[in-house]
């Protein structure tokens, strides 16, 4: 059966939910917050509710012989980024500044208070039902010129190395990763030191975290 985990449960983990549970029968969902109220309506056949910190619910859980299908980030933190510095710890990652030379190599950048830059094509808000198209915005129908994921790849500012996960359009404005990319770079950065930019991307929206292997 196939299982997908939806960590967050608020606006975007509601749509995410009632979108594909409609369209996926069969599909097994895990449902994570830490605010019960939000995650008691959801009780019912085909569907494990987890009140719990959702970073804290990916190191609990997350390992090669117990992964979903897929996992939604649906919470207000870059997931894989924070995951990533709890599952290592302090004594060996680290959260770095990003410098300003990546701010003119992105488009439409923004700095969030924790650090992280946010990125997308869009400079207006994108509805919620987008359905990611190959080549094309649905809202302006011009050509997109590149994949986010592909431009947060070939970053090149030393000595960051560029690190993607993708994000896959898996239902109208709902995107999620395959969990072995999240296990994958958890593996590269347990073997190696230096400067990273991590980044979850889909083809119009991504966020950049940076992060120090010690």
């Amino acid at each position: 059966m196939k299982e997908i985990w939806i960590i967050g449960v608020g606006q975007f983990g509601l749509l995410a939910y009632q979108r594909l549970s409609k369209k996926s029968k069969g599909t097994h969902f895990v449902l994570v917050d830490p605010v019960r109220e939000n995650l008691l309506q959801y009780e019912g056949p085909g569907c494990t509710i987890a009140q719990a910190d959702g970073v804290d619910f990916l190191e609990n859980h997350l390992h090669a012989g117990n992964k979903p299908d897929w996992v939604i980030p649906a919470l207000p933190v870059h997931l894989a980024a924070e995951w990533f510095l709890v599952h290592l710890g302090p004594e060996r990652l680290r959260r770095v500044s990003l410098p300003s030379e990546i701010d003119p190599l992105l488009p439409n950048p923004i700095r969030g208070s924790e650090g992280n830059v946010y990125v997308s094509h869009a400079d207006f808000r994108c509805p919620d039902d987008c359905a990611e198209p190959r080549d094309i915005c649905t809202v302006t129908n011009e050509k997109r010129k590149q994949n986010m994921f592909e431009i947060l790849g070939d970053l090149q500012i030393p000595p960051f190395q560029a690190s993607v996960i993708r994000s896959y359009q898996l239902g109208a404005g709902i995107g999620g990763y395959r969990p072995g990319q999240l296990l994958s770079l958890m593996d590269a950065m347990e073997r190696a030191k230096g400067c990273f930019l991590v980044s979850t991307a889909c083809r119009c929206h991504g966020v950049v975290t940076g992060l120090e292997r010690l």
